[in-house]
């Protein structure tokens, strides 16, 4: 058996890697619509908390910055169920935002419940954040395109409301 020389050199290596990587994408496919939405909610919120960092500010602390912005004063149960986040996680977050003088809060007419709404250093602060937040959704929305980052925003207000609605009964 005789072999001819390749007259144009192949670093085989080489091309069986980039044939590889152009064939598949860094991230493996997911059957599983929570790990997918798992990974696209990491992924955002580094995205934004690299943005805001500069700000002293995390993407939750945004969030509930601009949810009590639009609410005005509800009850922290309410603020709970608008974001649906548990307590224990918006407990934590809310005290580390009262002790920034983000948010007010008072007592309810029951004893147990707590009004929240922003302070006017959580105006300021949401203010000073808000051209950061627009420039970052400018440039993902951007990159998405104007039909799919409206059909996303869609889609998942629509899986948090079956969710959160029908829990446990799908």
């Amino acid at each position: 058996m005789t072999f001819t020389a390749n007259p144009v050199p192949c670093n085989h290596n080489c091309c069986i890697c980039i044939y590889i990587a152009m064939r598949r994408s860094p991230l493996p496919s997911l059957p599983c619509m929570c790990a997918n939405f798992r990974r696209t909610s990491r992924a955002l919120t580094q995205l934004y908390e690299n943005a805001l960092r500069p700000l002293g500010l995390r993407a939750t602390q945004l969030t509930i910055l601009q949810a009590l912005s639009r609410a005005g004063e509800v009850s922290q149960g309410q603020l709970g169920e608008m974001l649906a986040m548990d307590t224990t996680s918006l407990t934590r977050t809310l005290a580390i935002m009262s002790r920034q003088g983000w948010i007010a809060g008072r007592r309810g007419k029951d004893k147990r419940e707590r009004r929240l709404r922003l302070s006017s250093t959580g105006e300021r602060k949401l203010r000073c954040a808000m051209p950061v937040w627009e420039r970052t959704q400018s440039q993902l929305r951007g990159q998405l395109g104007e039909q799919a980052w409206n059909s996303l925003l869609q889609v998942t207000h629509r899986v948090t409301e079956i969710v959160t609605t029908q829990g446990g009964s799908l």
